[in-house]
């Protein structure tokens, strides 16, 4: 029987094989992906494989998903990452059947609501002056395709389950407004970085203002606030592995990214944190 007793803020699992393996090994991939992070194993999209692609061409650090083939400007290659995750929402409501229930049609428009962001942020507000392999943007996007589908398809196997003891679809409203608001927040102060500049220079600079000012990556602390603000929504183990997994890969991310400042700018302070402000 489900501890209910012990966990009384979940749904207990539905009987679903394919949930249940979804759940593991999205927690599980994504808290090594973090771990890989840390080791100096990066996804080809970031400011790290950049550096190290135009270096050594494969020097000493590895790069993940950058295995020489088609290349994308990396705007595209976000769009690739983002769209198809945006379509699977806002389609979920023209699926029969699919989104009944308050609490599931709040987590399919909260899921909608996210990825419209991150297309309308690829589009008009982040700047771009790389590549990503098109192998990346593939794999990103199917990624957040499946976990996608996948938390919208669990919640709806939850509905005629007992309810959790601790409703907390309105409270993680709450914090989902939070996290998508400051992420857009600090993507926007990034974004400054360069217009200040009229745009034309590529370099990196650190990142001032908002929570910057204590933490390397706070985009990522909203980021992840975002997803438990899923979690708290849905209240489904599926959900609730997909947000301790993502805070473990963007964890790791953060303290990469950290180490990556320091490394480059000798006037880094010394009391900004990773991702929690005074304590990581």
């Amino acid at each position: 029987m489900w501890p209910s007793t012990w966990l009384p803020f979940l749904y207990p699992p539905p009987a679903s094989v394919y949930v249940a393996a979804m759940s593991a090994v999205s927690l599980m991939s994504m808290a090594n992906a973090g771990l890989a992070e840390l080791r100096g194993n990066h996804m080809a999209y970031s400011k790290f494989w950049h550096v190290v692609a135009a270096g050594a061409g494969g020097g000493k650090q590895q790069q993940r998903g950058g295995g020489g083939g088609a290349l994308l400007k990396s705007r595209d290659g976000m769009l690739v990452a983002y769209a198809p995750a945006l379509v699977a929402a806002a389609a979920s409501f023209a699926v029969p059947g699919a989104v009944d229930g308050a609490r599931a049609q709040i987590l399919s428009a909260a899921l909608a609501v996210h990825f419209l962001k991150r297309v309308l942020e690829v589009l008009f507000v982040h700047r771009y002056s790389g590549s990503m392999p098109l192998d990346t943007a593939v794999t990103i996007g199917t990624s957040y395709l499946l976990s996608t589908v996948t938390m919208i398809y669990t919640q709806h196997l939850s509905r005629g389950l007992p309810d959790p003891p601790v409703d907390l679809l309105y409270p993680g409203v709450a914090v989902f407004a939070v996290g998508i608001a400051g992420n857009f927040y600090h993507h926007y102060l990034l974004s400054r970085l360069r217009a200040d500049d009229g745009g034309g220079d590529k370099g990196y600079k650190i990142p001032r203002g908002g929570l910057f000012e204590l933490v390397t990556c706070p985009h990522y602390l909203f980021e992840i606030t975002g997803f438990f603000g899923f979690a708290m929504i849905g209240q489904t183990v599926y959900a609730l592995a997909v947000a301790t997994g993502t805070a473990a890969y963007l964890a790791g991310r953060s303290c990469a990214t950290r180490r990556w400042y320091e490394s480059k700018f000798k006037e880094f302070p010394a009391r900004i944190k990773a991702l929690v402000p005074f304590v990581l």
